[in-house]
């Protein structure tokens, strides 16, 4: 969730349900640098007490080096330490980072190695199905990171060079779950509360993991607790909710990024999806660089919507 779940998008998803919210990647070379925008990724939400840190980077000496330093910088506000080996994005893959690990499953645990020698909280992978289409490694990929110290793992069921295309095959969760003693997240295509239950019942996974079904959609999180807990799903937020989310939604980023808050533009998208006028929004909030500007686009979006029920 590169660009995504910054403070702004995590505090949304916790008041909607979320128990565990992650930041964005974080380059593991980036700060070995002290580069501040990358540093920049672990600053916390007003009254975000615990978080877990996702950590990317092909080099295990670097690595375990900068686990420790976000160890001892974020204190007990880090929750555990998640090594990402499942992003498929082109420029993380061509520098040997993400899913392109999966490819070397024995430097792949010699970096989990490294990690969990050099900190006291947990850590955690991340993977997916298998690199290539058709070649699931990941039952035999999660056995080695068990062994070499992940306190966990999650599961994406879609092969690397897949990318988003098709469904994420749970029966390979399943499969891992089978194979581990740790605890196992699923993740893939969980996009609602019946998703959730159906993706624990098929797998027996330990957890769930949400992430693109949250984008312009926190709501996504209470639906799914109330599905695993048995009870009736809320119901979906109505267009005038939509809009009052994306506004608070913008001011919280401009407290963090100040009056040019040009991410917000994906996040507009998101929230605007499907609704009367949204095409003709689309343009206007490319344009957009202020609270005030995406405040004009989203009135506009309403007296449409409004407009549209009475005709």
């Amino acid at each position: 969730m590169a660009g995504v779940s910054d403070e702004a998008f995590r505090t949304l998803c916790r008041e909607q349900g979320a128990d565990l919210t992650y930041t964005e990647m974080v380059s593991a070379k980036g700060l070995s640098y002290a580069n501040e925008k990358t540093r920049h990724l672990l600053h916390l939400a007003e009254g975000e007490d615990q978080v877990a840190v996702q950590l990317f980077g092909h080099e295990p000496a670097v690595m375990a080096d900068q686990a420790r330093w976000v160890e001892q910088e974020m204190g007990d506000a880090l929750a555990y330490l998640d090594i990402n080996m499942g992003c498929p994005a082109r420029k993380i893959v061509s520098k040997g980072d993400g899913s392109a690990l999966m490819k070397t499953p024995e430097f792949a645990a010699d970096i989990v190695r490294a990690v969990s020698s050099a900190v006291e909280h947990s850590v955690t992978v991340k993977f997916r199905r298998g690199w290539a289409e058709g070649d699931e490694t990941c039952v035999e990929f999660a056995r080695r990171m068990e062994d070499a110290g992940a306190a966990a793992v999650t599961v994406h069921g879609r092969y690397a060079l897949q990318l988003y295309r098709g469904r994420a095959e749970w029966d390979a969760i399943a499969r891992v779950k089978e194979a581990v003693s740790v605890p196992v997240v699923g993740n893939g295509d969980v996009k609602c509360g019946a998703d959730a239950v159906a993706l624990v019942e098929q797998t027996n996974c330990d957890a769930v993991m949400i992430a693109r079904a949250a984008e312009g959609n926190p709501w996504v999180f209470a639906q799914c607790k109330a599905a695993l807990r048995g009870e009736p799903e809320p119901a979906k937020p109505s267009i005038h909710e939509r809009i009052a989310m994306a506004r608070r939604h913008a001011r919280l980023l401009a407290q963090r990024e100040g009056r040019n808050i040009v991410r917000m533009r994906k996040h507009a998208m998101w929230y605007m999806a499907g609704l009367p006028g949204a095409s003709a929004a689309r343009a206007k909030v490319n344009s957009c660089v202020s609270v005030e500007d995406f405040d004009r686009v989203f009135d506009e979006l309403l007296e449409i919507s409004d407009a549209a029920r009475f005709v």
